[in-house]
């Protein structure tokens, strides 16, 4: 057995002591029954390097044991969410522009976009990624724009504009003995010329400044395509199988009526008070049903309190600006900065979502939602009419009793917004 620590994003820490050949997914799986979240295969362990400011999220079937030896001291293991892991296989053509794949010559560039993934999960076949990357001058703080090549043997630079001939070609590195991170610094560390940077770092030795290969993209959408080609060039098939195993238990579960309502991941345990005494319910499909069971059962009493009139209209409204606090997607008083920071972390995937204080005006909230790769925020508005409060995000037009409310119809409407709500960004208490 080995020890093993593991940060949540609030700071807190948990030792955990492990068989030496345990898997990422196996201790994700762990820290969510020990800390009672819902499993949805979104949950990942992330290498972190303050230091160096880098991260990525470790492949679900990698020895955490073996990671953590090659690791410096200063590095350490987070648990957190991450939508985007396998987003690739679901929605292949959004992450591999047209003009930035491009095969070898026996080919004849005649494999149609619909076999993308195939032959990159093929190891006979040869897709390759090309453009324009900035990169790091060593030693200095200058950075040079070079036209490069993934290929399965590794990553080129040509040293004449885009020329592919052999001759030309430079290997800056290989995939079997790297690991790509996201640089997490933003542009002060490395003076980089843009915000979509990443690292190509060697997988073995715990690794400094002089080892690193330091790259930058022009936008959002090449970064993540270069580092998801990365991930499929390197380990092709097995992240296929990783991807499979748990769709495949989720159709094995009983068919259930998924909830609308949110169902707490954070320091919430599920629990059934139906007995004499209190019971915590540890299986995820039972706690997500007793969620919203105990959800309409709520409405049922609330609803009926105010037929009678017992409750006033300021104690309503009271209570319907505070109820959403409880919920796993609401952040209160963050930054838009660390709503940002958020949302990235947790895979920019479309209907990733937060709603958050807002810092304008102390009366509003602010919905933060993630759609084609971009970050938008939308400021949800208190209303008030005959006596009682109503939010909405559309001036008016659609109005609700509380942001529960709120979220739960945009969760099945679109509405105004560019898409559904879909996952909400969570963290979690270990």
């Amino acid at each position: 057995m080995e020890i093993v620590k593991v940060w949540s994003e609030d700071g807190a820490g948990k030792v955990l002591e492990v068989p030496a050949d345990m898997t990422a997914r196996d201790m994700c799986q762990l820290l969510v029954y020990k800390s009672h979240c819902v499993d949805d295969s979104a949950w990942t362990l992330v290498e972190h390097h303050p230091i160096l400011g880098l991260e990525r999220c470790l492949e679900d079937h990698e020895v955490v044991v073996q990671v953590q030896a090659s690791m410096s001291t200063d590095s350490k293991f987070l648990f957190r969410k991450n939508y985007a892991k396998y987003e690739f296989f679901r929605n292949p053509l959004n992450f591999f522009p047209e003009q930035m794949v491009a095969w070898c010559q026996e080919s004849d560039g005649s494999i149609p976009q619909s076999q993308l993934l195939q032959n990159f999960l093929n190891s006979s076949s040869c897709p390759e990624i090309q453009g324009f990357l900035h990169i790091k001058d060593p030693g200095r703080k200058s950075w040079k724009k070079l036209y490069m090549f993934l290929r399965r043997s590794g990553l080129y630079y040509s040293t004449k504009g885009t020329s592919k001939e052999p001759r030309h070609l430079q290997l800056l590195s290989d995939l079997e003995e790297s690991n790509m991170f996201t640089i997490i610094t933003g542009r002060k560390l490395y003076n980089a010329p843009t915000d979509f940077q990443f690292c190509i770092k060697p997988s073995k030795g715990r690794g400094d400044f002089k080892e690193l290969k330091m790259l930058c993209a022009e936008d959002e959408q090449s970064r993540t395509c270069w580092m998801t080609a990365f991930r499929l060039l390197k380990f092709g098939i097995v992240l296929y199988q990783s991807y499979n195993i748990p769709q495949q238990r989720k159709s094995n579960l009983q068919p259930f009526s998924a909830p609308v309502r949110s169902v707490s991941e954070n320091s919430l345990v599920a629990m059934d008070f139906s007995g004499r005494t209190g019971r915590v319910i540890d299986n995820p499909v039972e706690a997500q049903s007793a969620a919203l069971e105990e959800g309409q059962t709520w409405r049922k009493r609330s609803q009926r309190m105010n037929v009678l009139g017992s409750p006033s209209p300021l104690h309503t409204s009271s209570l319907s600006t505070v109820i959403h606090r409880t919920q796993v997607w609401f952040h209160g008083r963050i930054m838009r900065d660390e709503a940002h920071r958020m949302i990235t972390q947790q895979g920019l995937v479309d209907g990733l979502f937060l709603l958050r204080d807002s810092q304008s005006n102390p009366k509003a909230y602010v919905l933060t939602l993630c759609h084609h790769q971009k970050i938008k925020h939308f400021q949800i508005l208190p209303l008030e009419e005959d006596g009682q409060v109503f939010f909405s995000l559309d001036d008016g037009a659609t109005k609700f009793t509380d942001l529960i409310h709120l979220v739960e119809f945009y969760q099945l409407n679109r509405g105004v917004l560019p898409c559904k709500l879909k996952h909400p960004c969570t963290t979690v208490a270990l």
